[in-house]
């Protein structure tokens, strides 16, 4: 059964930096598109960056020259570095793997 993992989140201050991390099971990792996604208290899920399997990068314009999406696909893993965070960053973060393959969410809390 394909899955995803996320961890790295936590509370961290204004102006900090986090990276988060996805570990993804299967053999398609490398073929697939992969995504951020976060979703704070009350709003909708939104995408945050996205990679292809060629390597072609989007973001949304809220992250844009602050967060960096990247993938390993020696490791079948997924990076998202964040850096110069702010307070509405706070979210519940999810990797999607393809399609339809959503991990559990890790908390990002941004607060002084």
């Amino acid at each position: 059964q394909v899955q995803v993992v996320e961890s790295g989140g936590g509370l961290v201050q204004p102006g900090g930096s986090l990276r988060l991390s996805c570990a993804a099971s299967g053999s398609i990792f490398s073929r697939v598109v992969m995504a951020w996604y976060r979703q704070a208290p009350g709003k909708q899920r939104e995408l945050v960056a996205a990679i292809d399997s060629a390597g072609s990068i989007n973001y949304v314009d809220s992250v844009k020259g602050r967060f960096t999406i990247s993938r390993d696909n020696a490791k079948s893993t997924l990076y998202l570095q964040m850096n110069s965070l702010k307070p509405e960053d706070t979210a519940v973060y999810y990797c999607r793997q393809g399609p339809g393959v959503w991990g559990q969410g890790t908390q990002v809390t941004v607060s002084a």
